[in-house]
């Protein structure tokens, strides 16, 4: 099928690219000429693992453009993969997305051919239908569809998600879910060969088509992310009643993990959940149930637990210190998780901002993200070249992501550099039976302490 997408930021390109590989002829549409420009050079707006790769090995089933009217005029089916960042109150920003449909319905007006409208963007519930309704306006009712085709995707393992997901999803009209049947025809039957090193996982087996209506499809997404965030901030707050009682969180959350009714994901005890999707969709959850009169009390609660724990760190810090002023802190990982270079949302920032307005001296250190992280901190922070120089002479140090290059570190060396071997695990992620020689401290594994503090804020 001959595929338009308008959207070139992470959801855009691995979709683009996963159809260009399932042969599919792709068009990836942005407004940014240079972006485009480098996206036809090879160069990748992001990291995201294999995606570059990916690319590469259907270079004639994908281009990209800033030509809206060829990509359109052409197409059985457009996505809109735009971005909808959240405003001041929390709602979704649609000036971005609406600007995309009414330039394509402009251009569809001139074009005879079928051709169905997908939006894959997070929205509110109900934005698919005010879609239609510009269509309608249109006088294209006869020959345009439009439907919510929501992604799941994990940043990091975003491909793998792609190719072998749990369940595909489509809200809208029977004729315009056909058709994304037959689009996704090689993943729903898993007739392609793995274009990962991984390979199609052992016992996987074949994902669900779910037909709904666009509202419950809309809805969907959020509904599945906040349930994950709620996961998590629960898990968080086992952490800190562990750390009063002298329990272990892992424990706790292996003994509740292994009821098949709660299951082990999401429950993994830190500093909260950053990225795109979860703060920017929970609030916008939250702003749904406001704005039609529900006061979802239970978001309120993860989001706001979520908030508190970013700062979990700086607490034990202090306690293991005292005063900040004049120490010198390491800080190793700046990503919200492995595997990307986002920073939105990460909860390294504000750590990083506090500690700076505490007087501590701070070296960082991400295999990724550094490059994006500088125009983000105060410039008095250190930008190490490696994990060593980031350890050399530190009182304490931070990790907040757990990149397999700080789980695997040489313990002995990161002993040597430091001037006081602390090391505060912010994901638990270091096995503290090997690292007995560190003064080793993780987030709900019994440390006792509840001494409060007032935090700079983000």
């Amino acid at each position: 099928m001959k595929v338009t997408v308008i959207g070139t930021g992470y959801v855009g390109l691995t979709t683009g690219a996963s159809l260009a590989y399932l042969n599919h002829e792709v068009t990836c549409v942005d407004t940014d000429d240079r972006k485009v420009e480098q996206l036809s050079q090879g160069i990748m707006p992001f990291y995201e693992p294999g995606l570059h790769e990916l690319i590469h090995m259907r270079p004639d089933h994908i281009r990209f453009t800033s030509s809206a009217w060829e990509a359109v005029m052409d197409a059985d089916v457009v996505f809109f993969a735009v971005g909808t960042p959240a405003n001041e109150d929390g709602s979704p920003n649609l000036t971005f997305l609406f600007s995309a449909v009414e330039e394509t319905i402009g251009y569809l007006r001139m074009k005879s051919k079928p051709t169905v409208l997908i939006n894959k963007s997070t929205v509110p519930v109900g934005t698919g239908d005010q879609i239609d309704r510009k269509v309608k306006e249109a006088g294209l009712a006869n020959r345009v569809m439009v439907v919510s085709n929501p992604e799941f995707l994990r940043q990091g393992r975003a491909l793998f998600d792609t190719f072998y997901p749990e369940r595909i999803v489509v809200g809208g009209e029977q004729a315009a879910s056909d058709v994304l049947e037959t689009l996704y025809a090689a993943v729903l039957n898993q007739s392609f060969e793995s274009p990962l090193l991984t390979g199609r996982p052992d016992g996987y087996s074949l994902p669900d088509y779910i037909r709904v209506d666009r509202r419950s499809a809309e809805l969907a997404k959020y509904a599945a992310n906040a349930f994950l965030a709620m996961k998590i901030s629960f898990i968080n707050e086992i952490a800190n009643v562990c750390d009063r009682v002298g329990a272990d969180v892992r424990q706790v959350a292996g003994i509740i993990g292994a009821d098949p009714r709660i299951g082990p994901s999401f429950l993994q005890a830190g500093i909260g959940y950053g990225g795109s999707c979860f703060p920017k969709d929970t609030r916008a959850l939250q702003f749904i149930a406001d704005t039609n009169g529900y006061d979802f009390k239970l978001l309120s609660a993860v989001i706001e637990v979520n908030q508190s724990q970013k700062f979990i760190m700086i607490h034990k810090l202090y306690e293991q210190l005292g005063e900040l002023a004049g120490k010198q802190i390491a800080v190793l990982g700046l990503s919200f998780k492995p595997g990307t270079d986002d920073l939105r949302e990460a909860p390294s920032i504000p750590l990083i901002r506090t500690l700076v307005a505490a007087g501590a001296k701070v070296r960082v250190h991400d295999p990724v993200a550094m490059r994006k992280a500088a125009a983000l901190l105060p410039d008095s922070v250190h930008f190490a070249g490696g994990i060593l120089e980031a350890l050399s002479q530190a009182d304490a140090a931070l990790l907040i992501t757990e990149w397999p290059e700080y789980t695997s570190m040489d313990i002995g060396k990161l002993k040597s550099v430091m001037r006081r071997p602390l090391v505060i695990d912010g994901r638990n992620a270091l096995n503290v039976s090997e690292h007995d020689e560190l003064e080793y401290i993780g987030i709900g594994i019994g440390m006792k302490g509840t001494a409060g503090y007032v935090y700079a804020n983000e």
